[in-house]
């Protein structure tokens, strides 16, 4: 069972809950406005979901202070630890999973030199596909807003060990909170752990 949100209208509530939390951050980037948003969604062949859209274009595109640990990125930004030379990203690819894909060990499961290229291209699609970074925890903790697929709107932790999805609903209990951009700042700045064992 999935758990549905609005991403084609922003809720006035949770602009009101996101515009409280960043008037109060003297290091919150001014937003993007409507023509950067645009721009940015006609250059990757996406439409970007709300409440984030309308976040960016008039509340705020960043803040250096987070979440995450690292900071809320501008939109179209990559954290300095994602690496130079990457492939682009494809934003308009839908993102692979609709659940929790632990992948640490699984690859130890193919080649004796390695993860087999099918492996690391599954791996590679949850990385890059359907998804916008948002930041980094560090030491390869990136969370990332799905932008296309199944998943649209959802935030996800991507590592080295899987992908995890933000928020409380059926089989996903490692992260307890609200889903979505609005729930994940929210639960960020009551400044609580991400995790549920935390």
């Amino acid at each position: 069972m999935m758990t549905c949100m609005n991403t084609e209208s922003c809720d006035p509530a949770e602009s009101a809950a996101l515009r409280e939390i960043f008037a109060t951050r003297p290091d919150a980037v001014p937003p993007a406005g409507w023509e950067a948003v645009r721009s940015f969604e006609t250059e990757h062949g996406v439409v970007l979901p709300e409440p984030y859209r309308s976040f960016v274009a008039e509340i705020s595109d960043g803040l250096r202070a987070g979440p995450p640990h690292y900071g809320l990125l501008p939109l179209a930004q990559t954290p300095s630890d994602w690496g130079a030379g990457r492939a682009e990203r494809p934003l308009a690819e839908p993102f692979p999973l609709t659940e929790v894909w632990l992948w640490e060990g699984e690859e130890a499961e193919g080649e004796e030199e390695g993860p087999d290229q099918e492996f690391q291209a599954r791996v590679d699609a949850v990385y890059d596909h359907g998804s916008l970074l948002l930041g980094t925890d560090g030491c390869g903790m990136y969370w990332h807003l799905i932008t296309t697929g199944p998943q649209r709107g959802h935030i996800w932790l991507i590592d080295e060990y899987g992908a995890i999805p933000f928020g409380t609903r059926p089989g996903t209990p490692l992260m307890p909170g609200t889903p979505g951009f609005a729930g994940w700042v929210a639960r960020w700045a009551q400044d609580r752990s991400w995790f549920a064992d935390d």
